[in-house]
């Protein structure tokens, strides 16, 4: 896909990601064509890791950040709040990304979660134990009434079977 598809494809998704939090039409196209002007010079660094999407609505957000940062000397950049109160728009777009960043962490925390749960024993305890408990592999060891150098391998034989059920369903 070239970047005139991805484009077409996506332009719309971002520039509904940055109304929702200007409001604003003329930002909201001005940071959509930086958004892919920065997406063009940083392709390299995409990984997969995330969809296109949400790749794209991250350089967006950090796009509108450097915008505002810019332009509040020379725009007034305040809302009011249900209750009276004055907010700096900055500060508020701030907020909505970090509760966005938590739902999303939140969500990749629940299926990582449940491809947890979905492992075979003992790998999957071994896993709880030293992520969720803390323990150290001598510790994990001796729980099992094994070696630590068995716990180390087991750990690492849990933690591939995990990711490659995490790499088979995306």
């Amino acid at each position: 896909m070239n970047i005139e598809e991805i484009y077409k494809k996506y332009a719309g998704n971002v520039y509904s990601f940055l109304m929702s939090r200007t409001h604003d039409p003329e930002i909201s196209e001005e940071v959509t064509q930086e958004t892919f002007y920065q997406a063009i010079k940083s392709i390299d660094r995409f990984d997969g890791s995330s969809s296109v999407t949400t790749w794209l609505c991250a350089i967006a957000k950090n796009q509108l950040m450097t915008y505002l940062r810019k332009h509040r000397l020379t725009e007034p950049l305040e809302t009011e709040t249900e209750d009276g109160d004055t907010v700096s728009v900055l500060d508020k777009v701030a907020c909505e990304a970090s509760a966005e960043a938590k739902a999303v962490e939140e969500e990749e925390r629940l299926e990582l979660m449940k491809k947890l749960h979905l492992l075979k024993e003992p790998y999957r305890e071994i896993l709880y134990l030293r992520i969720f408990g803390e323990l150290s592999f001598r510790e994990i060891g001796e729980v099992f009434g094994k070696s630590e150098n068995w716990a180390r391998v087991s750990f690492y034989r849990g933690k591939e079977s995990l990711r490659r059920e995490i790499e088979h369903n995306e």
